[in-house]
Protein backbone atom coordinates (compact mmCIF):
# COMPACT_ATOMS: atom_id res chain seq x y z
CA UNK A 1 0.00 0.00 0.00
CA UNK A 2 1.20 3.75 -0.96
CA UNK A 3 1.30 6.00 1.84
CA UNK A 4 1.62 9.92 1.22
CA UNK A 5 2.55 12.21 3.75
CA UNK A 6 2.70 15.63 3.39
CA UNK A 7 4.55 18.09 5.81
CA UNK A 8 3.18 21.49 5.84
CA UNK A 9 5.63 22.51 8.59
CA UNK A 10 8.08 25.09 7.37
CA UNK A 11 10.55 24.37 10.02
CA UNK A 12 13.19 21.61 9.91
CA UNK A 13 13.39 19.04 12.77
CA UNK A 14 10.40 20.80 14.21
CA UNK A 15 7.38 18.93 16.44
CA UNK A 16 5.53 18.50 13.73
CA UNK A 17 8.45 16.97 11.83
CA UNK A 18 9.01 14.42 14.78
CA UNK A 19 5.92 13.40 15.60
CA UNK A 20 5.37 12.50 11.35
CA UNK A 21 8.45 10.90 12.17
CA UNK A 22 7.22 8.77 14.34
CA UNK A 23 3.80 8.40 12.37
CA UNK A 24 5.88 6.54 9.66
CA UNK A 25 7.67 4.10 12.02
CA UNK A 26 4.19 3.09 13.22
CA UNK A 27 3.37 2.28 9.46
CA UNK A 28 6.19 0.03 9.19
CA UNK A 29 5.91 -1.66 12.02
CA UNK A 30 2.39 -2.34 11.22
CA UNK A 31 3.32 -3.35 7.48
CA UNK A 32 7.10 -3.32 6.93
CA UNK A 33 6.31 -3.82 3.11
CA UNK A 34 3.88 -0.33 2.97
CA UNK A 35 5.57 2.36 1.03
CA UNK A 36 5.95 5.63 2.87
CA UNK A 37 6.48 8.92 0.83
CA UNK A 38 6.84 12.28 2.88
CA UNK A 39 6.90 15.25 0.85
CA UNK A 40 8.17 18.50 2.94
CA UNK A 41 5.61 21.12 1.03
CA UNK A 42 7.94 24.54 2.35
CA UNK A 43 10.23 23.39 -0.30
CA UNK A 44 8.17 22.69 -3.07
CA UNK A 45 7.43 25.77 -5.67
CA UNK A 46 3.49 25.89 -5.90
CA UNK A 47 1.35 28.57 -6.98
CA UNK A 48 -2.00 29.81 -5.65
CA UNK A 49 -5.13 29.05 -7.08
CA UNK A 50 -6.24 32.03 -8.75
CA UNK A 51 -9.78 30.62 -8.65
CA UNK A 52 -9.78 30.70 -12.83
CA UNK A 53 -12.29 27.88 -13.08
CA UNK A 54 -10.25 26.25 -15.70
CA UNK A 55 -10.56 23.21 -13.97
CA UNK A 56 -14.06 22.79 -13.57
CA UNK A 57 -13.81 22.43 -17.54
CA UNK A 58 -11.12 19.78 -17.97
CA UNK A 59 -10.29 18.73 -14.52
CA UNK A 60 -6.67 19.98 -14.62
CA UNK A 61 -4.80 23.27 -12.94
CA UNK A 62 -3.33 25.67 -15.14
CA UNK A 63 0.24 25.79 -13.51
CA UNK A 64 2.96 23.66 -14.45
CA UNK A 65 4.75 24.26 -10.83
CA UNK A 66 5.60 20.84 -8.27
CA UNK A 67 1.91 20.37 -7.45
CA UNK A 68 1.36 18.64 -11.07
CA UNK A 69 4.04 15.59 -9.47
CA UNK A 70 1.93 15.76 -6.02
CA UNK A 71 -1.63 15.61 -8.32
CA UNK A 72 0.20 11.96 -9.88
CA UNK A 73 1.19 11.01 -6.01
CA UNK A 74 -2.29 12.12 -4.29
CA UNK A 75 -3.80 10.00 -7.56
CA UNK A 76 -1.44 6.53 -6.22
CA UNK A 77 -1.78 6.74 -2.75
CA UNK A 78 -4.38 4.55 -0.58
CA UNK A 79 -3.73 7.01 3.06
CA UNK A 80 -3.32 10.12 2.53
CA UNK A 81 -1.59 12.61 6.32
CA UNK A 82 -1.68 16.02 6.02
CA UNK A 83 0.71 17.19 8.78
CA UNK A 84 1.10 20.90 9.87
CA UNK A 85 1.29 22.83 13.11
CA UNK A 86 -1.37 24.99 14.11
CA UNK A 87 -0.72 28.63 13.01
CA UNK A 88 -3.35 30.99 14.49
CA UNK A 89 -6.15 28.13 14.58
CA UNK A 90 -6.05 26.48 11.11
CA UNK A 91 -2.72 25.03 9.13
CA UNK A 92 0.41 26.52 8.08
CA UNK A 93 0.55 28.72 5.11
CA UNK A 94 2.62 26.19 3.04
CA UNK A 95 -0.36 23.60 3.84
CA UNK A 96 -3.04 25.73 2.76
CA UNK A 97 -1.29 26.26 -0.53
CA UNK A 98 -1.44 22.60 -1.35
CA UNK A 99 -5.02 22.68 -0.27
CA UNK A 100 -6.25 25.40 -2.02
CA UNK A 101 -4.75 23.79 -5.44
CA UNK A 102 -6.72 20.61 -4.63
CA UNK A 103 -9.55 22.69 -6.08
CA UNK A 104 -8.64 20.87 -9.47
CA UNK A 105 -9.79 17.59 -7.75
CA UNK A 106 -12.29 18.86 -6.36
CA UNK A 107 -13.46 19.43 -9.69
CA UNK A 108 -13.05 16.49 -10.89
CA UNK A 109 -14.67 15.02 -8.15
CA UNK A 110 -17.95 16.90 -8.32
CA UNK A 111 -18.24 18.96 -11.39
CA UNK A 112 -16.39 16.65 -13.81
CA UNK A 113 -18.23 13.44 -11.96
CA UNK A 114 -14.69 11.49 -12.19
CA UNK A 115 -14.31 9.46 -9.02
CA UNK A 116 -10.88 7.65 -7.79
CA UNK A 117 -11.20 4.28 -9.10
CA UNK A 118 -10.94 3.09 -4.98
CA UNK A 119 -12.15 5.47 -3.32
CA UNK A 120 -14.33 3.31 -1.22
CA UNK A 121 -10.73 1.97 0.09
CA UNK A 122 -8.93 5.51 0.35
CA UNK A 123 -8.33 7.35 3.62
CA UNK A 124 -7.24 10.87 5.36
CA UNK A 125 -5.56 11.57 7.91
CA UNK A 126 -4.57 14.90 9.99
CA UNK A 127 -1.31 15.11 12.18
CA UNK A 128 -1.19 18.64 13.92
CA UNK A 129 1.15 20.48 16.74
CA UNK A 130 0.10 23.31 18.91
CA UNK A 131 2.42 25.42 21.12
CA UNK A 132 -0.83 26.64 22.69
CA UNK A 133 -4.04 24.36 24.19
CA UNK A 134 -6.83 26.76 23.49
CA UNK A 135 -10.17 24.93 23.70
CA UNK A 136 -10.91 24.89 20.14
CA UNK A 137 -7.58 24.97 18.94
CA UNK A 138 -7.47 22.02 16.61
CA UNK A 139 -11.05 22.65 14.52
CA UNK A 140 -9.91 24.88 11.80
CA UNK A 141 -7.19 22.27 10.58
CA UNK A 142 -9.87 19.63 11.35
CA UNK A 143 -12.15 21.15 8.84
CA UNK A 144 -9.56 22.11 6.83
CA UNK A 145 -7.96 19.03 6.34
CA UNK A 146 -11.64 17.02 6.33
CA UNK A 147 -12.55 19.18 2.74
CA UNK A 148 -9.28 18.35 1.69
CA UNK A 149 -9.13 14.80 1.64
CA UNK A 150 -12.55 14.90 0.82
CA UNK A 151 -11.77 16.56 -2.70
CA UNK A 152 -8.67 14.19 -2.78
CA UNK A 153 -11.49 11.29 -2.91
CA UNK A 154 -10.56 9.92 0.86
CA UNK A 155 -12.96 9.61 3.72
CA UNK A 156 -11.61 11.37 6.93
CA UNK A 157 -10.38 8.86 9.08
CA UNK A 158 -9.31 10.52 12.49
CA UNK A 159 -6.22 12.64 13.81
CA UNK A 160 -3.02 12.80 15.95
CA UNK A 161 -2.96 16.25 17.56
CA UNK A 162 -0.90 17.44 20.37
CA UNK A 163 -1.03 20.84 22.49
CA UNK A 164 1.05 22.45 24.57
CA UNK A 165 4.63 21.64 22.41
CA UNK A 166 5.55 25.30 23.25
CA UNK A 167 9.26 24.62 22.17
CA UNK A 168 10.75 23.06 19.21
CA UNK A 169 12.04 19.84 19.45
CA UNK A 170 9.76 19.11 23.03
CA UNK A 171 7.65 15.91 21.51
CA UNK A 172 11.67 14.07 20.69
CA UNK A 173 11.59 14.86 24.57
CA UNK A 174 8.32 13.02 25.40
CA UNK A 175 7.89 9.26 24.89
CA UNK A 176 4.33 9.12 25.80
CA UNK A 177 3.82 11.26 22.66
CA UNK A 178 6.23 9.54 20.58
CA UNK A 179 4.37 6.49 21.57
CA UNK A 180 0.94 7.73 20.54
CA UNK A 181 2.19 9.04 16.99
CA UNK A 182 3.45 5.39 16.53
CA UNK A 183 0.04 3.69 17.42
CA UNK A 184 -1.26 6.36 15.17
CA UNK A 185 0.74 5.17 12.64
CA UNK A 186 -0.35 1.31 12.64
CA UNK A 187 -3.41 2.42 12.33
CA UNK A 188 -2.73 4.70 9.28
CA UNK A 189 -1.56 1.44 7.94
CA UNK A 190 -4.16 -0.67 9.08
CA UNK A 191 -6.34 -1.97 6.28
Amino acid sequence: MKILLLLGSPRRKGNTALLTEAVIEGIHQENSHHETELIHLPRLDIHPCIGCGTCEKEGNCIFADDMQALYEKIDRARRIVIASPIYFYSVTAQAKLFIDRCQALWSRKYILRQRHPDHARRRGYLVSVAATRGERLFEGAILTSRYALDAMDCSYAGELTVPGADSKGVVGKRPEILARARQFGRTVASP
